[in-house]
């Protein structure tokens, strides 16, 4: 045999011996969990271990799941409530594969697991929410309300009834309910929440026309506190207005009144200097006053109105 063909021979055994030893070694990581199965079927116990380990070449397969916690998100479903409120409820939950071995057994892998949970957690929130009312859902404590002017007026305490269960207890009871199911599956059920919750169309319409309507209710209480708060002010603007308005037109007349009495005063003491001067001046007003450029009087010589005019020389 010639050397090169050793050589040939020698590398396919090698290669062969690689393939095989390859084929026979799988490793377990920190985050990972191992079911060996034998053309589908299991064999033994889950492997948990970490680290490298053997098994029998092509024959045995191995199975690799998640140590870790997975994540589900359910669908947002329509569901009525125990007072007859239509809702959609949206969930999340939490969970892990407890028993590999159970979980391949049932469930084969997480997309099938993933498929039971929608069924298991969906209907067990349908059926607790249709075990409870609306506000039991909402809420989850006898929490008061802050005490503002807005709540006064829709007087919201008065309407909302007391809480007895809470949505976190309803979210409990989906837990325990749902995780004896899922353990039937190897699979260790956390966390079921309520993402969120809103109101079929319908419903939500007329929600929004209730909050418009007290929205409104509030406004015009504003506007008509407004308006009598603007009458007020008006009518104490006018009020001041009079009362000054009054007062000055009694201050005018005082000093008017003080003015024709000074006048008066005057005009007496110099009447009383020169009664004839003070007769002359007071009928040349007259003329002034009386007298126009186109006037005519007819009068006789004697009038006192031309008394001046008569004695007048050239």
């Amino acid at each position: 045999m010639k050397a090169s063909t050793r050589n040939i021979i020698l590398i396919i055994v090698l290669a062969l011996g690689i393939i095989v030893f390859l084929s026979s070694v799988y490793i377990v990581s920190e985050t990972n969990q191992v079911i060996i199965t034998q053309f589908g079927e299991p064999i033994g116990n889950a492997v948990t271990k970490p680290g490298m380990h053997f098994k029998a070449p092509f024959i045995h397969k191995a199975n690799y799941f998640e140590k870790r916690w997975l994540e589900w998100n359910g669908d947002a479903n329509q569901i009525p409530t125990k007072d007859k409120k239509y809702i959609w409820v949206d969930t999340y939950a939490r969970w892990r594969i407890s028993d590999p071995l159970v979980f391949f057994q049932r469930v084969r892998d997480e997309r099938g697991a993933q498929s039971r949970l929608d069924d298991i957690i969906d209907g067990e929130t349908r059926n607790a929410v249709a075990n409870f009312e609306l506000i039991e859902i909402v809420r989850s404590s006898n929490r008061q309300f802050a005490k503002t002017e807005e709540t006064i007026i829709l007087d919201l305490a008065a309407e909302i009834p007391e809480i007895k269960t809470g949505r976190e207890n309803i979210t409990n009871i989906i837990l325990e309910n749902a995780s004896k199911i899922t353990s039937e599956f190897g699979v260790e059920l956390k966390d079921v929440k309520i993402k969120r919750v809103n109101y079929v169309d319908e419903v939500q319409r007329k929600v929004f026309d209730r909050m418009i309507s007290e929205r409104q209710r509030i406004a015009s209480k504003y506007r008509s506190e407004g308006d009598g708060e603007s009458a007020k002010i008006r009518g104490q603007k006018e009020r001041k207005l009079k009362e000054i308005t009054s007062e000055a037109y009694r201050k005018s007349q005082e000093i008017q009144g003080k003015a024709d009495a000074e006048a008066t005063n005057i005009y007496a003491q110099a009447y009383n200097l020169d009664p004839e001067f003070y007769q002359f001046m007071k009928t040349l007003e007259t003329y002034v006053t009386t007298l126009e450029k186109e006037t005519w009087l007819v009068l006789s010589t004697d009038s006192e109105f031309l008394k001046y005019l008569k004695n007048t020389r050239r």
